[in-house]
């Protein structure tokens, strides 16, 4: 402690975290559930040296997206949205017909959704990996299975 100043306050980098490679196994799991802890993963809500704005979180893989469970009426009710950029181009689904054409994306979206809204949160979407099936090739960053 230095006498003059007080106490210094130390401030982790992104340069000096190692984020390590976890796998999450969504098979049998609550979507909504399931996207709030990976994306409080990813912002590293769950480490000693967690900073705003800084990227200290893990990477995640998550495998079995297909074979998530979901709750209350959201298959027929939950609507999905997006613009094709042309006049009257606004196209819609309902989770059903989304499931059944990219089941991946809905828990993408559904993480994209808990994560801020700017460039900070963009940077950590490029650092989750979502499979339909039990096979990744992800064997190289030597992940580890969390519950």
């Amino acid at each position: 402690m230095d006498p003059l100043y007080g106490q210094r306050t130390t401030y982790t980098k992104s340069e000096s975290t190692e984020g390590k490679w976890v796998i999450v196994d969504a098979k049998g799991q609550v979507m909504g559930r399931l996207a709030s802890k990976v994306a409080s993963m990813l912002l590293g809500k769950d480490k000693v040296q967690f900073q705003p704005g800084v990227l200290v979180g893990n990477r995640v893989i998550i495998i079995n997206a297909g074979e998530m469970v979901f709750s209350g009426n959201k298959m027929d009710q939950k609507l999905y949205h997006w613009h094709s950029g042309w006049f009257g181009g606004l196209k819609t689904r309902t989770m059903k017909q989304q499931k059944e054409i990219v089941p991946d994306k809905i828990m993408y979206e559904a993480i994209k959704g808990m994560l801020p809204k700017n460039t900070h949160g963009r940077k950590l979407l490029t650092r989750v990996r979502i499979f339909q099936g039990s096979q990744h090739g992800m064997e190289a960053q030597r992940p580890e299975v969390v519950n």
